[in-house]
């Protein structure tokens, strides 16, 4: 499991704590880790908004929550619709695991027009201190079958730059807003 960057001691704690993922011979998996100067509670409030994944994430136009009360439960599905560019339009995505004690959210792709089979992602969010100030360590793992005519360096590198690209989205949203004080839970505004 590797991101293409080495990890250091907290990061390769938590990556065995929480992101362990079993992959079969036709399957690629990984870890991302990302630092952002935001805290801990501001970022988890963006992160765990499974209905509304647009706040951050560029390549989502627009998700849709199937299910009772604002979709925050496991096992609600979302479906989201992918902007063009991307060999996709949709995607249907299930909750599979939200705790906000320890700051966990998994996800499961169920269904969409898209290549990306037994898919599942785990983000984790951990508080850590950076330049003396609340910083947020991110760290996203994911696992995935390699679609026929591809490798497993094809099909990791292609999450992995769409993760990355997530993460760095998510930091300068949460760093904007941390900037500007802004540190309400994010379905006020």
């Amino acid at each position: 499991m590797n991101g293409g960057d080495a990890y250091g001691v907290v990061e390769a704690q938590y990556i065995r704590r929480h992101h362990r993922h079993q992959a079969r011979e036709n399957q690629c998996t990984s870890a991302l880790v990302k630092h952002m100067k935001a805290p801990v509670n501001l970022v988890w409030s963006l992160v765990r908004r499974f209905d509304q994944p647009q706040k951050y994430k560029p390549f989502v136009s627009r998700c849709v929550v199937n299910g009772e009360g604002g979709g925050l439960g496991i096992g609600s599905v979302r479906e989201v619709n992918v902007k063009s560019g991307l060999p996709a339009t949709t995607s249907t995505e299930m909750l599979e695991l939200l705790d906000d004690k320890e700051h966990i959210l998994g996800i499961k792709i169920v269904g969409g027009d898209h290549r990306l089979r037994n898919y599942s992602s785990v983000m984790t969010v951990h508080p850590e201190v950076i330049d003396g100030r609340p910083g947020t360590l991110v760290i996203e793992s994911f696992i995935v079958d390699v679609p026929d005519g591809n490798t497993k360096d094809d099909t990791c590198y292609f999450v992995q730059a769409l993760i990355k690209c997530n993460l760095k989205s998510l930091a300068d949203v949460c760093e904007r807003m941390a900037v500007q004080d802004r540190v309400e839970p994010i379905d006020r505004f």
